[in-house]
Parts: structure tokens; sequence; C-alpha cells
């Protein structure tokens, strides 16, 4: 992270990188159910997919300002950071959805967004994006 870095920007573009995610995993949720035939819970992991990658490029260069050209293994971290969060989102989304099933399945994903996005920061900030230790 840069040095650098202001808290507006910091957490704006945390939100911005959620947001567009949600953005991304909601498009396709819709697409695949609507036109693809799909159930909510098996079109999901194919919208989640798609958002952590989104995810991944806003919260690299606008939160956490990262200069250096990403990698597969910046990547792989930030995946791994976010397996946890991805896990969380979804158990609360299906679980509205089988205990609720009259609950609309985009409003199912906001909550659980809501829910997993403090599970993400964590993951983000403290593994995928941290900062190294100084020599």
């Amino acid at each position: 992270m840069a040095d650098t870095i202001t808290p507006l920007r910091h957490y704006g573009g945390f939100l911005a990188g959620g947001l567009s995610a949600l953005g991304t995993d909601m498009l396709f949720l819709h697409l695949l159910t609507t036109y693809g035939g799909l159930s909510p819970l098996l079109a999901r992991p194919i919208g989640i997919l798609f958002a952590v990658i989104v995810s991944w490029a806003i919260n690299r260069r606008v939160a956490f300002a990262l200069t250096a050209p990403p990698s597969f293994s910046e990547f792989a971290k930030f995946a791994a950071a976010s397996a946890l969060a991805v896990a969380v989102n979804y158990l609360v989304f299906a679980a509205l959805l089988l205990i609720y099933p009259a609950f609309h399945p985009l409003a199912a994903i906001v909550v659980a967004s809501l829910v997993s996005m403090f599970v993400s920061y964590t993951g983000f900030r403290f593994g995928a994006f941290r900062k190294p230790s100084k020599p």
C-alpha cells in the first residue's frame, strides 16, 4: 500500500470495489437465471468468480494504490483472502433463499454482501495487500 494514500481514497476505493463486484455478481445472477435457466444457487458461483476479478482490479489500484504490475501471485493471495468472505457470503445467500423461499435472490445478494464485507476487508488489508515489513 502506498504511504501517501488518504483514508477517503482507501475506504472509498474499497467501497467502489465492493459495489462494482456486487453489481457484477447481480448482473450475472440475473442473466443466468432469467436467460440461462439456472437456479440462483447454481448461477451464483459464476457471478462470484467474475465479481472477485472485478474487486481485485479495483482494490489493488484504487483502495490499496499498488503501483507494481499485477501478478498471478498477488491475485492468488487476493483469491485466498477472498475465499472466506465468499464462503460467508454464499452461506448467508443460500440460507436466506432456503429459509425464506420468497426472498428475492438479488436482495439476498445485498444482505449477504453486507455481512461478508467485514471479512473481505480484513483479508484484503492484512493478507492480500498488506504492507511488506521493512528490513
